[in-house]
């Protein structure tokens, strides 16, 4: 079983910055490929990022390349996502997620994720 906590979110004008954190449990968590995924109001969950947990490979939903950023610290037992430039169509409910099944490349859908944290809400002004 793995316990996925995330923080972080808040409430930011247009242009700002946020970093979420997401802390897992576990002593395996160098082997977890990890992914941020986001849901807006009446909307269905989407694809923000990944790292795989080999090399740390990452990858990025075209619409936040170039502004965000996945990060993870092992010995940390944490995952990160660094988000500058928001704008308000990035405000949602944003969760990280673990994928146990050692894949190779970072895993890019939902249905690839054996574990999911409670979110956290990211709020972006404008």
């Amino acid at each position: 079983q793995v316990q996925l906590v995330e923080s972080g979110g808040g409430l930011v004008q247009a242009g700002g910055s946020l970093r979420l954190s997401c802390a897992a449990s576990g002593r395996t968590f160098s082997r977890y490929g990890m992914g941020w995924f986001r849901q807006a109001p009446g909307q269905e969950r989407e694809f923000v990022a990944a790292i795989s947990w080999r090399i740390g490979s990452t990858y990025y939903a075209d619409s936040v390349k170039g502004r965000f950023t996945i990060s993870r610290d092992n010995a940390k037992n944490t995952v990160y996502l660094q988000m500058n430039s928001l704008k308000p169509e990035d405000t949602a409910v944003y969760f990280c997620a673990a994928d146990i099944d050692l894949r190779g490349p970072p895993a890019r859908w939902d249905y690839e994720y054996d574990y999911w944290g409670q979110g956290t809400q990211v709020t972006v002004s404008s």
